[in-house]
């Protein structure tokens, strides 16, 4: 049985191949719903010759057909060059690991396992077309090129370059992905990634790991006062006044939140970290930012918490900034624009 749906398709050909009507109707009603062209079979060969004779973009294939199977449909297709580059997902009652092992070798780029979820196999049709849609463009980028460039050397020297630049963007969007867009330091995801990493390196090391959490001192005044955008440059502003505080130092800051900043200094006593903390304040001083509705001072201050541990099994990073939030909170209390140091033997 061979069915063509008469809708057009913005979307593309899909060709379904199963020997059950009732599997057939509920995939076709579905992905029409959904404007793609679908196209029906319900036996292996006539999957081969509808496929060749007007190549779909996608085929959904059944394993168990009553002719011959959809492996040997699958090895067939991909021996043809006409059909060979078409991407086929297995849907089948099938769920051993060899099953889908023997689908991904024959060729098959997806293995669904019915029941089906509708969601799901919309989901798989809409990546799998994407990518071959992709594909496609990439087939023809490269014609064009070849028209362009008639030396082999120049197209393969073009080809690299494509490549170096899409590695170099997806660096420049990782590195993005890690920042905070406002203070250009780390964000909360690469202080939490950072934190982890040192704490589980440190442990085999048996070195300490230093922590300073600061706070900019009634930042809601200030802002308040002076309005939003003088907020983001006053945090800007400390951002880059913290980084070189701890220019030459090993470690990491990054804005953890709002007008909070965190500063990882691995492999660093709690006397080297309480320097670095005092240098902060200084140069954060030093930028003579006005506050006048601060009660610390007539300048942006910042109140600060340090500790320091050394890391071990039977503990974890959140210890470690559990500690340092206290400290904070306890310069908060004693009037802010402080230092104040908490170590785990004087943790209650």
């Amino acid at each position: 049985m061979i069915d063509f749906a008469n809708s057009e398709s913005p979307l593309g050909s899909i060709l379904l191949v199963d020997d059950k009507p009732d599997n057939l109707r509920l995939l076709s009603t579905m992905l029409m719903e959904h404007q793609y062209e679908v196209r029906r079979v319900t036996k292996g060969v006539m999957a081969l010759k509808t496929a060749k004779a007007a190549p779909p973009d996608l085929i959904v294939l059944d394993i168990k057909l009553p002719d011959i199977d959809g492996y040997q449909v699958c090895e067939s297709l991909k021996s043809d060059p006409m059909t060979a580059e078409i991407p086929i997902i297995f849907i089948s009652a099938l769920d051993n690991v060899l099953d889908k092992v023997k689908a991904f070798s024959v060729g098959g780029v997806d293995y669904i396992t019915k029941p089906f979820q509708v969601e799901e196999v919309l989901v798989r049709v809409k990546n799998h077309l994407t990518l071959r849609t992709q594909h496609q463009q990439l087939i023809a980028q490269n014609e064009r090129l070849q028209q362009e460039i008639q030396a082999r050397k120049e197209i393969e020297a073009a080809l690299q370059k494509s490549q170096l630049e899409l590695q170099k963007l997806n660096q420049e969007l990782d590195r993005l992905a890690h920042l905070d867009g406002l203070t250009q330091t780390a964000n909360r995801r690469q202080f939490d990634h950072y934190l982890q990493q040192e704490w589980e390196r440190l442990i085999a090391q048996q070195k300490p790991l230093s922590l300073i959490m600061c706070d900019v001192d009634y930042f809601k005044s200030y802002n308040d006062t002076y309005g939003h955008q003088a907020g983001d440059d006053c945090l800007r502003a400390i951002a880059q006044a913290i980084s070189q505080a701890i220019y030459g130092s090993p470690g990491l800051v990054a804005r953890y939140g709002g007008e909070e900043f965190g500063i990882i200094l691995p492999e660093t006593q709690i006397s080297e970290a309480q320097m670095i903390a005092q240098n902060i304040q200084e140069k954060v001083g030093n930028l003579q930012l006005v506050h006048a509705g601060s009660k610390a001072s007539s300048y942006i201050t910042l109140s600060l918490g340090i500790t320091c541990l050394v890391p071990r099994l039977d503990s974890s990073p959140s210890l470690l900034i559990e500690l340092a939030d206290r400290a904070l909170y306890q310069a908060k209390k004693q009037g802010r624009n402080c230092i104040i140091i908490l170590l785990e033997e004087s943790y209650v």
